[in-house]
């Protein structure tokens, strides 16, 4: 299981990287379970120039200084009060890029998995959604921040490569107060893939 090296996360195209992350697995070892699976369905937001991101216009928090940091680090913040959201921090530092992992394709510790989402059996809900991956993986703010070359959270290289026709661009989930940004289309996902969170959209 190779990790993706620093280097993957400096590039500063962060549409480029919300593409090639689709495919790559990502894990969690937390209280000694390993948890993870495969990316199938990723969301890119420019920094600064963004409307959606929450670093549009320079905006410098306690919450999105994480964005701040050099490529590499992993972004989670709470959402509605409710669900935790995982991000990848991008580029070089001091450019705020992320990318959300909204859909993941469970392979490891399906068992963990169920029990942290409340249910029974595998059905595409325990991972399709950010919130859902996120509760499903043990992601919280806790994670935030953290080093994804570290033995907490990381995503690894897996050999597998998509081609253009396979995949589709359309419009970010949730983000209507972006105006015309909100149109973009910045999502990426696995065509046919039962772990995309809305693959109609």
């Amino acid at each position: 299981m190779l990790k993706l090296p620093y280097s993957f996360y400096q590039n500063s195209n962060v549409n480029e990287l919300a593409v090639q992350l689709l495919g790559k697995q990502l894990f969690t070892f937390i209280d000694g379970q390993l948890t993870g699976g495969t990316i199938v369905e990723t969301e890119a937001y420019k920094g600064v120039e963004d409307k959606a991101s929450h670093a549009y216009g320079g905006r410098f928090t306690p919450r999105t200084q994480t964005m701040y940091q050099s490529g590499g680090v992993s972004y989670v913040y709470l959402c509605y009060g409710i669900h935790h959201l995982f991000n990848v921090v991008t580029a070089p530092q001091g450019t705020p890029h992320a990318v959300l992992i909204r859909g993941l394709e469970p392979l490891e510790g399906l068992s963990i998995m169920l029990e942290r989402r409340n249910m029974s059996m595998l059905k595409p809900n325990l991972t399709a959604g950010p919130g859902a991956l996120a509760k499903a993986l043990g992601i919280d703010r806790t994670l935030n921040a953290k080093d994804l070359l570290g033995d907490e959270i990381w995503i690894a290289e897996n050999g597998i490569y998509y081609t253009e026709d396979q995949l589709v661009a359309s419009p970010r989930v949730g983000v209507n107060y972006a105006g015309d940004h909100a149109l973009l289309p910045w999502r990426y996902y696995v065509k046919g893939n039962k772990y995309v969170s809305r693959p109609n959209s």
